[in-house]
This record gives C-alpha cells, sequence and structure tokens, in this order.
C-alpha cells in the first residue's frame, strides 16, 4: 500500500535502520517496500548499547515494551584498567541518570532489537517486506523512482531509501567516495550462556577493560540469560564484512599484557566471530533528489561510543517527521533531512574515533587517561555525555 502517496517509498535494506523507517513512515500513514538482500530478514551479532536519547525513539516507535521485554539495564558503567585492574570510573545508572535524561541506558541483543522492528512492521498494512532482492541501482523521474534490483523488481516508488549499510551502493552513486576507511582495529565478538560464568567474573555492570591498543568489553543481554563479550584491538589484518571467524591465537597474544580477570575470560570462549572497524568522513549531504540515505549508508563510525543503531533509529523517526511536516513533498523533505542531521551525526562519527584512542591509551597517555577520569564526579560523566543522550 502506498498510504497518503500515490506509491511506497523504497527502502534498500531490512536491517535496523531500514525497519526503523518503515515503522517511521507507517505511523505517519506513508506505504513503504523493504528490499532485503538476505534470504530472510534477520540480524546478526551480538550485544549492543543504547542511551537514553534511543529510548525516545521507541517510545515515538511505539516498541518500548517489546524492548523493555527483552533489554538489560546495567547499574552501572564502569572503565577498568586492563592492564592493572584498578578501577578508572564508575558511572551510576541510577534515579539520578533517569532524572537527568529521562530515559534510561540499556543493552541489547542485536536480533532482539531487529526482532521488535520486524513484529512491528509485519503487522502494519502498509509496509511489505521482501527478501532475497539486491538493490543494484535507480533511475528517477518527475514523479518518482524506479528501483533497479536482483531477485525481483524493476520497483517502482514514490522515493528511494538507501539504508543498505557500511558498502551502500546506493552511497556510491549519490557520493561516489569509494571504499570505507579501515580503522587498524578489529573486533571479536562473542556470547556465552550466562551458567557459564564464573561468579567472581560475572557483573551486573557493563565493564570495559582499557588497556594498550586493546579493550575489552561485557555485560549481561537478553533478560540476564547471556553474556556478551567484545575485544578490540589494533592489527593489520582485513577481512570485508563482519561475520568471519576470528582466530584465538592473535587475540591472545594482543591481550597477553592484560591482567588476570581479562584473560581468564577472554579464555571462555572458544569461537569467536570477529569483524574489522571501519567508518568514513562526515558529509553534509546525502540526497539526490527522490533518493536519499540512512544510518550507515549516510554516516559509518566507528563502534566506541555505540551509537550506530541509535542514530539509524533517530535518522528514521527525524525523516519521517520532517515528511509530515512537509505534507508528503519528498524533495523538499530529502533536502531538509541530512541538513538537520549532519552534524549530530557527524559529531558522533568523529567523537567514535575519539573514544577510541582514548580507550586504548598507552604509556604515559594512559596514566593521564586513569587520573583525569577517575577524577571525575557522575554529575560531571553526565554532563559529558549529554550531547549525544540529550538529543536529538
Amino acid at each position: 500500500m502506498a498510504g497518503k502517496l500515490d506509491k511506497p517509498i523504497i527502502i534498500a535494506g531490512g536491517g535496523i535502520g531500514g525497519l526503523a523507517a518503515a515503522l517511521a513512515l507507517s505511523l505517519k500513514g506513508y506505504g513503504s517496500i523493504v528490499l532485503e538482500q538476505a534470504s530472510e530478514f534477520g540480524e546478526i551479532g551480538a550485544g549492543i548499547q543504547l542511551g537514553p536519547n534511543v529510548f525516545r525513539m521507541f517510545e515515538r516507535l511505539g516498541i518500548t515494551e517489546a524492548i523493555n521485554d527483552v533489554a538489560w539495564f546495567p547499574d552501572q558503567l564502569i572503565m577498568r584498567d586492563a592492564v592493572t585492574a584498578e578501577l578508572v570510573t564508575a558511572l551510576p545508572l541510577d534515579e539520578a541518570f533517569r532524572a537527568k535524561f529521562t530515559e534510561p541506558y540499556g543493552v541489547i541483543h542485536r536480533t532482539d532489537i531487529h526482532g521488535a522492528l520486524l513484529d512491528a512492521c509485519r503487522a502494519s498494512d502498509l509496509v511489505t517486506l521482501e527478501a532475497s532482492v539486491k538493490v543494484t541501482g535507480y533511475e528517477q523521474s518527475a514523479g518518482g523512482v524506479t528501483v533497479m534490483a536482483e531477485g525481483g523488481g524493476p520497483y517502482e516508488g514514490a522515493a528511494l531509501i538507501g539504508a543498505d549499510g557500511l558498502w551502500s551502493t546506493i552511497r556510491q552513486e549519490i557520493v561516489g567516495d569509494g571504499p570505507p576507511i579501515v580503522s587498524g582495529h578489529i573486533a571479536y565478538r562473542a556470547v556465552l550462556p550466562i551458567e557459564e560464568v564464573p561468579d567472581h567474573l560475572y557483573s551486573d555492570s557493563m565493564i570495559i577493560w582499557a588497556g594498550e591498543k586493546t579493550h575489552l568489553v561485557h555485560y549481561p543481554l537478553r533478560r540476564g540469560e547471556l553474556y556478551n563479550l567484545v575485544a578490540v584491538f589494533h592489527s593489520d589484518k582485513y577481512v570485508e564484512g563482519w561475520d568471519a571467524f576470528g582466530e584465538p591465537e592473535e587475540l591472545h597474544e594482543r591481550f597477553a599484557g592484560t591482567c588476570a580477570n581479562v584473560r581468564e575470560l577472554l579464555e571462555r570462549i572458544e569461537t569467536w566471530k570477529m569483524w574489522v572497524l571501519c567508518d568514513r568522513e562526515p558529509v553534509k549531504e546525502w540526497t539526490d533528489g527522490r533518493v536519499t540515505l540512512l544510518g550507515d549508508a549516510a554516516h559509518p563510525m566507528l563502534q566506541y561510543l555505540a551509537a550506530g543503531a541509535g542514530m539509524a533509529i533517530e535518522d528514521a523517526v527525524t525523516l519521517s517527521d520532517i515528511l509530515e511536516a512537509n505534507n508528503g513533498d519528498i524533495e523538499k523533505s530529502f533536502l531538509e533531512y541530512p541538513a538537520q542531521r549532519y552534524l549530530r551525526t557527524g559529531q558522533v562519527q568523529v567523537m567514535a574515533r575519539v573514544y577510541g584512542e582514548v580507550y586504548h591509551a598507552a604509556g604515559v597517555v594512559r596514566e593521564l587517561r586513569n587520573n583525569m577520569l577517575s577524577e571525575r564526579t557522575p554529575e560531571q560523566s553526565y554532563d559529558g555525555m549529554a550531547w549525544l543522550y540529550g538529543g536529538p
């Protein structure tokens, strides 16, 4: 169904951002067709962190209850030195945090947040979902967009939203900036059943062990049934995508200088999945007439602020708001949308790089980091994150 427009809006990509866009548009009365290149709609990966800004978007999308049913709400955000095990800083996520930001901080499995969005889209008469369709290009006319694809089509739509990720085909037609930037950092991720985590290694909190050119993050997932681990280190290896099997030998070699708790946690995992961390330089414009970008296709970022999924969901809600305010005027809305978003998303892209340097500091810089962060009060830490958690 096209809803308020003569034709549906076509969305390339059925991940978190694409489904959020379809759902947000449907709530404003606009129909969409979501084209997913995989054989079925689903997510790979493990845990992601959700700031208060994202929970405000869940309220707008009507999925707060579904998210709360499967999320985990840590009691603190903690940084420890991965070499000495000393506590660097602890940020309480208590009533004072919620009073500051009006919403909680949570963590969730990627498949669970994707599932909540997918269920909501399937329940809407305005969302059509098609799998095994890979968008390869588009052509525009005065009244719409023709989308070419492998596995289906061509598709006629009022507009096209490229939510096709880091390696976006649509971005190359609009921005044309080639492959993403390889950071030189690699991430290994794994999920353990909670019963396999020894008591002395378990914590209700989200903990980051910051080492020298390494860090380890862990926290519970799915109501406390699972334990998520992500180990990041500097490496010159490169594998396109982010679902390859990792090499435990390299992982343990990179973390050899860390404390006993970190090494013991890493030894609990027999099989790791890995991905190479990439981003792009921020851009100011990502619209071409009736075609625009969303999420990682528009502003891919390193994962050090744990904000990529949140920015994609913010994009979706913002775009639907602008379209409604402009009474369905596609071209006007698609021009205004990046103008409203690029400074915020650009700041996250840049600051994610900065946080990566902070987490992986070595030598004197590591000691300076520990000293500076240990002196901060919770209120100062809250103020330092207000630019992210207080938006959009």
